[in-house]
Protein backbone atom coordinates (compact mmCIF):
# COMPACT_ATOMS: atom_id res chain seq x y z
CA UNK A 1 0.00 0.00 0.00
CA UNK A 2 2.67 2.07 0.78
CA UNK A 3 3.88 1.59 -2.60
CA UNK A 4 0.82 2.40 -4.07
CA UNK A 5 0.42 5.80 -2.34
CA UNK A 6 3.85 7.12 -2.99
CA UNK A 7 3.74 6.33 -6.67
CA UNK A 8 0.32 8.18 -6.84
CA UNK A 9 1.30 10.95 -4.70
CA UNK A 10 4.41 11.41 -7.41
CA UNK A 11 2.32 10.77 -10.87
CA UNK A 12 -0.17 13.61 -9.44
CA UNK A 13 3.19 16.08 -8.75
CA UNK A 14 4.53 15.38 -12.44
CA UNK A 15 1.12 15.59 -13.70
CA UNK A 16 1.15 19.17 -12.45
CA UNK A 17 4.84 20.04 -12.64
CA UNK A 18 5.58 18.72 -16.61
CA UNK A 19 2.98 20.23 -19.03
CA UNK A 20 3.92 23.64 -18.72
CA UNK A 21 8.12 22.63 -19.62
CA UNK A 22 6.66 19.45 -22.22
CA UNK A 23 4.39 22.78 -23.93
CA UNK A 24 7.19 25.18 -23.81
CA UNK A 25 9.39 23.04 -25.74
CA UNK A 26 7.09 22.00 -28.38
CA UNK A 27 6.57 18.25 -27.29
CA UNK A 28 2.94 18.42 -26.60
CA UNK A 29 -0.01 20.68 -27.50
CA UNK A 30 -1.54 23.14 -25.45
CA UNK A 31 -5.08 21.11 -24.95
CA UNK A 32 -2.56 18.04 -23.44
CA UNK A 33 -0.52 19.97 -21.30
CA UNK A 34 -4.01 21.14 -19.55
CA UNK A 35 -5.77 17.88 -19.54
CA UNK A 36 -2.71 16.73 -17.92
CA UNK A 37 -2.60 19.66 -15.55
CA UNK A 38 -6.05 19.07 -15.03
CA UNK A 39 -5.89 15.05 -13.94
CA UNK A 40 -3.40 16.07 -11.88
CA UNK A 41 -5.50 17.77 -9.46
CA UNK A 42 -7.39 14.92 -9.33
CA UNK A 43 -4.99 11.87 -8.98
CA UNK A 44 -3.73 14.05 -6.26
CA UNK A 45 -7.01 13.90 -4.11
CA UNK A 46 -6.81 9.75 -5.02
CA UNK A 47 -3.23 10.20 -3.69
CA UNK A 48 -4.83 11.13 -0.28
CA UNK A 49 -7.83 9.47 -0.18
CA UNK A 50 -5.57 6.01 -0.62
CA UNK A 51 -2.74 7.35 2.26
CA UNK A 52 -6.07 8.18 4.30
CA UNK A 53 -6.69 4.32 3.92
CA UNK A 54 -3.23 3.45 4.40
CA UNK A 55 -3.36 5.41 8.12
CA UNK A 56 -6.80 3.89 8.95
CA UNK A 57 -6.74 0.38 7.95
CA UNK A 58 -2.75 -0.70 7.26
CA UNK A 59 -1.31 2.25 9.78
CA UNK A 60 1.97 -0.65 10.53
CA UNK A 61 2.70 0.38 6.91
CA UNK A 62 3.16 4.28 7.48
CA UNK A 63 6.17 5.83 8.04
CA UNK A 64 6.20 9.26 8.74
CA UNK A 65 8.72 10.20 5.98
CA UNK A 66 6.53 8.33 3.17
CA UNK A 67 3.54 9.92 4.20
CA UNK A 68 4.86 13.33 4.82
CA UNK A 69 6.20 12.87 1.04
CA UNK A 70 2.59 11.82 -0.27
CA UNK A 71 1.29 14.75 1.44
CA UNK A 72 3.61 17.48 -0.09
CA UNK A 73 3.67 16.31 -3.45
CA UNK A 74 -0.43 15.78 -3.60
CA UNK A 75 -0.77 19.05 -1.55
CA UNK A 76 1.19 20.90 -4.51
CA UNK A 77 -0.60 18.59 -7.13
CA UNK A 78 -3.93 19.77 -5.65
CA UNK A 79 -3.01 23.69 -4.59
CA UNK A 80 -1.19 24.92 -8.12
CA UNK A 81 -4.04 24.14 -10.43
CA UNK A 82 -7.04 25.48 -7.77
CA UNK A 83 -4.91 28.31 -7.41
CA UNK A 84 -4.62 29.19 -11.11
CA UNK A 85 -8.71 28.43 -10.92
CA UNK A 86 -8.82 30.71 -8.33
CA UNK A 87 -7.13 33.58 -10.14
CA UNK A 88 -9.09 32.79 -13.07
CA UNK A 89 -12.50 33.96 -11.85
CA UNK A 90 -10.49 36.45 -9.68
CA UNK A 91 -9.53 38.24 -13.43
CA UNK A 92 -11.73 39.07 -16.54
CA UNK A 93 -11.27 36.74 -19.19
CA UNK A 94 -9.36 39.20 -21.24
CA UNK A 95 -6.09 38.93 -22.62
CA UNK A 96 -4.97 42.64 -24.53
CA UNK A 97 -4.55 45.09 -21.90
CA UNK A 98 -3.30 48.97 -22.44
CA UNK A 99 -3.00 51.96 -20.46
CA UNK A 100 -4.89 53.64 -23.28
CA UNK A 101 -7.86 51.77 -24.51
CA UNK A 102 -9.44 54.59 -27.07
CA UNK A 103 -6.05 54.72 -28.70
CA UNK A 104 -4.14 51.42 -27.82
CA UNK A 105 -0.78 51.62 -29.05
CA UNK A 106 -0.40 49.54 -32.17
CA UNK A 107 2.06 46.93 -32.81
CA UNK A 108 3.74 47.27 -36.06
CA UNK A 109 7.63 45.84 -35.79
CA UNK A 110 5.79 42.39 -34.27
CA UNK A 111 3.11 42.21 -35.85
CA UNK A 112 4.29 39.64 -38.18
CA UNK A 113 5.88 37.66 -35.79
CA UNK A 114 2.05 37.32 -34.32
CA UNK A 115 1.06 35.94 -38.35
CA UNK A 116 0.29 32.43 -36.67
CA UNK A 117 -0.98 33.41 -33.63
CA UNK A 118 -4.49 32.67 -32.51
CA UNK A 119 -4.77 35.91 -31.30
CA UNK A 120 -4.96 38.66 -33.64
CA UNK A 121 -2.53 41.37 -33.46
CA UNK A 122 -6.05 44.03 -33.46
CA UNK A 123 -6.97 45.76 -30.48
CA UNK A 124 -9.35 43.27 -28.72
CA UNK A 125 -12.46 45.87 -28.48
CA UNK A 126 -14.76 47.73 -26.79
CA UNK A 127 -15.50 45.07 -24.49
CA UNK A 128 -12.26 44.14 -23.63
CA UNK A 129 -11.69 47.93 -22.72
CA UNK A 130 -14.96 48.22 -20.53
CA UNK A 131 -13.80 44.93 -18.54
CA UNK A 132 -10.30 45.99 -18.25
CA UNK A 133 -11.07 49.71 -16.78
CA UNK A 134 -13.13 47.53 -14.14
CA UNK A 135 -10.72 45.18 -13.01
CA UNK A 136 -7.67 47.53 -13.43
CA UNK A 137 -8.33 51.10 -13.13
CA UNK A 138 -4.71 51.99 -12.19
CA UNK A 139 -3.83 51.36 -15.77
CA UNK A 140 -3.22 54.75 -17.12
CA UNK A 141 -1.78 57.18 -19.36
CA UNK A 142 1.09 58.64 -17.70
CA UNK A 143 2.71 62.10 -17.89
CA UNK A 144 7.04 62.97 -17.96
CA UNK A 145 8.68 66.04 -18.40
CA UNK A 146 11.83 64.58 -20.30
CA UNK A 147 12.29 64.53 -23.98
CA UNK A 148 10.98 61.73 -25.87
CA UNK A 149 14.76 60.50 -26.59
CA UNK A 150 15.15 60.17 -22.90
CA UNK A 151 11.72 58.17 -22.43
CA UNK A 152 12.28 56.24 -25.09
CA UNK A 153 16.02 54.94 -23.94
CA UNK A 154 14.61 54.49 -20.04
CA UNK A 155 11.86 52.03 -21.77
CA UNK A 156 14.36 50.06 -23.77
CA UNK A 157 16.29 50.11 -20.79
CA UNK A 158 13.48 48.73 -18.49
CA UNK A 159 12.48 46.16 -20.91
CA UNK A 160 16.00 44.97 -20.82
CA UNK A 161 16.35 45.11 -17.37
CA UNK A 162 12.83 42.78 -16.93
CA UNK A 163 14.71 40.41 -19.28
CA UNK A 164 12.18 41.11 -22.76
CA UNK A 165 13.04 40.37 -26.01
CA UNK A 166 13.64 44.01 -28.07
CA UNK A 167 12.42 43.78 -31.27
CA UNK A 168 12.27 47.73 -32.45
CA UNK A 169 13.13 50.93 -31.21
CA UNK A 170 11.97 53.99 -33.02
CA UNK A 171 13.17 56.62 -31.45
CA UNK A 172 11.79 59.23 -33.57
CA UNK A 173 8.14 57.80 -33.70
CA UNK A 174 8.61 56.90 -30.09
CA UNK A 175 7.93 53.30 -29.79
CA UNK A 176 9.41 50.88 -28.41
CA UNK A 177 8.52 46.81 -29.04
CA UNK A 178 9.42 43.63 -26.90
CA UNK A 179 7.91 39.91 -26.41
CA UNK A 180 8.11 38.98 -23.01
CA UNK A 181 7.21 34.67 -22.31
CA UNK A 182 6.07 32.86 -19.07
CA UNK A 183 8.46 31.20 -17.03
CA UNK A 184 6.71 28.18 -17.05
CA UNK A 185 4.81 27.52 -20.12
CA UNK A 186 6.62 29.97 -21.84
CA UNK A 187 3.83 31.67 -23.70
CA UNK A 188 4.75 34.62 -25.48
CA UNK A 189 3.17 37.94 -24.84
CA UNK A 190 4.39 40.85 -26.98
CA UNK A 191 4.49 44.83 -25.80
CA UNK A 192 4.52 48.25 -27.18
CA UNK A 193 5.68 51.52 -25.30
CA UNK A 194 3.91 54.58 -27.19
CA UNK A 195 5.62 57.67 -25.93
CA UNK A 196 4.05 61.04 -27.76
CA UNK A 197 3.95 65.02 -27.39
CA UNK A 198 1.31 66.70 -25.95
CA UNK A 199 2.42 70.42 -25.59
CA UNK A 200 5.21 70.48 -23.23
CA UNK A 201 4.57 66.88 -21.47
CA UNK A 202 5.19 63.73 -23.13
CA UNK A 203 2.49 60.89 -22.74
CA UNK A 204 3.51 57.42 -22.32
CA UNK A 205 1.33 54.34 -22.57
CA UNK A 206 2.02 50.95 -22.62
CA UNK A 207 -0.03 47.94 -24.31
CA UNK A 208 0.86 43.73 -23.54
CA UNK A 209 -1.07 41.35 -25.36
CA UNK A 210 -1.10 37.32 -25.25
CA UNK A 211 -0.53 35.47 -28.97
CA UNK A 212 -2.72 32.46 -27.29
CA UNK A 213 -5.12 32.13 -25.07
CA UNK A 214 -8.71 33.81 -23.98
CA UNK A 215 -8.10 34.88 -20.32
CA UNK A 216 -4.10 35.85 -19.62
CA UNK A 217 -4.49 35.11 -15.58
CA UNK A 218 -3.81 38.91 -15.25
CA UNK A 219 -0.33 38.47 -16.73
CA UNK A 220 -0.39 41.28 -19.22
CA UNK A 221 -1.60 44.07 -16.25
CA UNK A 222 0.94 42.83 -14.21
CA UNK A 223 3.39 43.17 -16.62
CA UNK A 224 2.75 46.64 -17.25
CA UNK A 225 2.73 47.51 -13.80
CA UNK A 226 6.57 45.80 -13.71
CA UNK A 227 6.90 48.04 -16.35
CA UNK A 228 5.80 51.30 -15.08
CA UNK A 229 7.87 50.81 -11.85
CA UNK A 230 10.93 49.35 -13.49
CA UNK A 231 10.35 52.83 -15.68
CA UNK A 232 10.19 55.17 -13.59
CA UNK A 233 13.59 53.32 -11.62
CA UNK A 234 15.47 53.60 -14.72
CA UNK A 235 14.29 57.55 -15.21
CA UNK A 236 15.00 58.46 -11.32
CA UNK A 237 18.67 57.22 -11.79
Amino acid sequence: MKVVVSITSLIAFLLVLLPGPLYKFGMVSLSTAFMGFTAGLFVGIAALILLAIQVFFKRHTVTLSSALTAVVLSAIAIIMPLSMMATAKRVPPIHDISTDTLNPPEFVAIAPLRADAPNPVAYAGTETAELQREAYPDLQTLSYSQSKAELVNAAEQAANNLGWDMVSVDTNAGIVEATDATMWFGFKDDVVIRITDQRDERLVDIRSKSRVGKSDMGKNADRIRDFVEEFEGVLGE
